[in-house]
Formats: C-alpha cells, sequence, structure tokens
C-alpha cells in the first residue's frame, strides 16, 4: 500500500504505508453549509460530501475518512500548535507546526509555520493541510521528514552517498 505525497522538493513521491495506515485518509475541509430540511454537510478537497459532520468542524480543519465506508472517523482543527503541511506554492512538501495566523480581509491570509529543524516559513492559508494534533502527524512522512535541506546540506548528503 502507498500514499502520494509531495517531497521537500515539490515532486510528487510514493510512500509505503502500513496496511493498518491504508484503512484511512485525511481530508481537508473546504465549506460546511446546511443543506435540505437543516441537513449540515461538509465538502472536502477531494470533493467528497460528509453527511452530519462533527458540529466542531469548520473550513480548513482535516478529518480522517475511512475508506471503505466513506465514514468520518476524526478530525482535526485549523489551530496554533497542529503540525501541517504545505501543499502548493514554493514550500509544497514542507511540514510544520502552525505559529500563527495573519488576518488579511479582502486579501490572502498567511499562515506561519516552524519545522522541526526550527526554520520558519510563511505561505497563504489556502496551501496549508493540517495532518496531525500538537507535534504528532496522522499520517507517515516520507523520508526527509518534510524538512527542506539547504543548498550546502542537500550537496553534502548527495555527496556522502
Amino acid at each position: 500500500n502507498f500514499r502520494l505525497l509531495y517531497d521537500t522538493k515539490g515532486r510528487f513521491s510514493l510512500h509505503k504505508i502500513s496496511k493498518e495506515e491504508s484503512t484511512y485518509k485525511l481530508c481537508r475541509v473546504k465549506k460546511v453549509f446546511k443543506g435540505p430540511k437543516g441537513t449540515p454537510y461538509c465538502i472536502t478537497h477531494d470533493g467528497r460530501t460528509l453527511r452530519y459532520p462533527d458540529p466542531d468542524v469548520k473550513t480548513n480543519d482535516s478529518v480522517r475518512v475511512e475508506i471503505p465506508s466513506g465514514k468520518m472517523l476524526d478530525y482535526v482543527k485549523f489551530e496554533t500548535g497542529n503540525t501541517a503541511m504545505i501543499s502548493g506554492g514554493n514550500n509544497m512538501g514542507r511540514v510544520g507546526v502552525i505559529m500563527h495566523r495573519e488576518r488579511h480581509p479582502g486579501s490572502f491570509e498567511i499562515v506561519h509555520l516552524k519545522d522541526a529543524a526550527g526554520h520558519t516559513f510563511a505561505t497563504r492559508l489556502q496551501n496549508v493541510f493540517v495532518i496531525g494534533k500538537g507535534t504528532k502527524p496522522w499520517i507517515s512522512l516520507p523520508k526527509g521528514g518534510g524538512i527542506r535541506l539547504s543548498i550546502i546540506e542537500d550537496r553534502a548528503a548527495k555527496m556522502a552517498k
């Protein structure tokens, strides 16, 4: 079983996962609304419609969806202190802990993150995908753990091989 994730250079990489981890996937909530007869719905980034989500689930949160049944198992809020992966822009594939969110009404909201190596970076809100509560991600990460190496560190690692 494999999961298709981004590496720190923004390329797709196939990442081998365990049998137990292959039973669920994470979905980013794009929209929460009430449908006919007041039924609450949420739409995820991959086009799934989940009926009767937890009332605490809001836009930008991530939900863990069981693949065989399509049911929502759990959710993680978009808030400071949670682990997130960047899914677009120049920092694509990087993983870090959300530090804070800059609100800019009428423009793009900016989210600041800090990776495990202590590097800070910022990106637009729509590029941030929450993947775990606190510093523990709910999915296993590809080699490198989502930490981008500098050009010098990358070259040194390649020369050591």
